[in-house]
């Protein structure tokens, strides 16, 4: 007889001890718990123990961390009409816990479709030059959007980074060309300085020259000076003329006197 008033017994305090159990939850430190009384949404709470009362509540457990999404490529078409794929990666996190609940079904997946469309959005409206050089205004763009859009939800976009851009091999030959023919302008224009130069400094030379003769003299014995210490060279070089004419002054005056 006792031992069947005792069985009813434990099994109610089985019950009560798996409904005491159940109702005892711990969260962590970056966790929030979404309470639900009969359907109707309850404050946040956490972190740390919680009771959630069994049948009458139920809760949703959100994580405050901060949440890294890739972007896969996008066929987009920029305003210079060139196909190129793109890719990015968003960075959010959930600023509020109940918003990310009750506003939307699930903000992961809202979030990275809005991030797809808004990238071929944004970068349908820029010219490839713009998209390859101004990059980081292109991803500041892009968070100022998302960010305006996710607010309601309670998801907080904080960075927004294109990672690649594949551009068609026919693109790519084209460029490589252009930056070939960029780097052959660069090279002209600075041979054509130099040449500038070194005929601005050879104009000075020569006006210096011509206000002092004795500076030529000095420039040629100079220059046989350097020529002569060249090995097996043979030199060819102008005896001066004013020492031609005393010479041929002194064999006239020698004829003179023979006669």
């Amino acid at each position: 007889m006792f031992s069947l008033l005792l069985n009813p017994i434990v099994v109610i305090a089985v019950f009560i001890l798996m409904a005491v159990f159940s109702a005892i939850k711990i969260l962590k430190e970056y966790e929030r718990g979404v309470i639900f009384r009969l359907g109707r949404l309850m404050q946040a709470r956490g972190p740390g123990l919680i009771i959630v009362i069994p049948v009458l509540e139920k809760m949703v457990r959100i994580s405050l961390r901060l949440i890294t999404m890739d972007v896969p490529p996008q066929d987009i078409i920029t305003r210079d009409n060139v196909s190129v794929k793109v890719n990015a990666v968003v960075y959010f996190r959930v600023m509020d816990s109940s918003k990310a609940v009750v506003e939307v079904e699930d903000f992961f997946y809202a979030t990275s479709q809005l991030a797809q469309t808004t990238l071929r959005s944004v970068l349908g409206q820029v010219e490839l030059d713009d998209l390859l050089a101004e990059r980081e205004k292109i991803n500041h763009d892009l968070q100022e959007i998302l960010d305006s859009a996710t607010d309601p939800w309670g998801v907080k976009v904080t960075t927004v980074e294109i990672k690649h851009v594949d551009l068609p091999q026919e693109m790519q030959r084209a460029m490589a060309k252009q930056a070939e023919a960029e780097r052959e302008r660069r090279a002209k224009v600075i041979a054509a300085e130099g040449e500038f130069q070194a005929a601005d400094k050879l104009s000075q030379a020569a006006a210096i020259i011509s206000t002092n003769p004795q500076a030529l003299q000095l420039r040629y014995l100079q220059t046989l000076r350097e020529i002569a210490t060249e090995n097996n060279s043979t030199t060819i070089f102008p005896i001066p003329m004013d020492l031609l004419s005393a010479f041929a002054k002194f064999i006239g005056k020698g004829e003179g006197q023979d006669t």
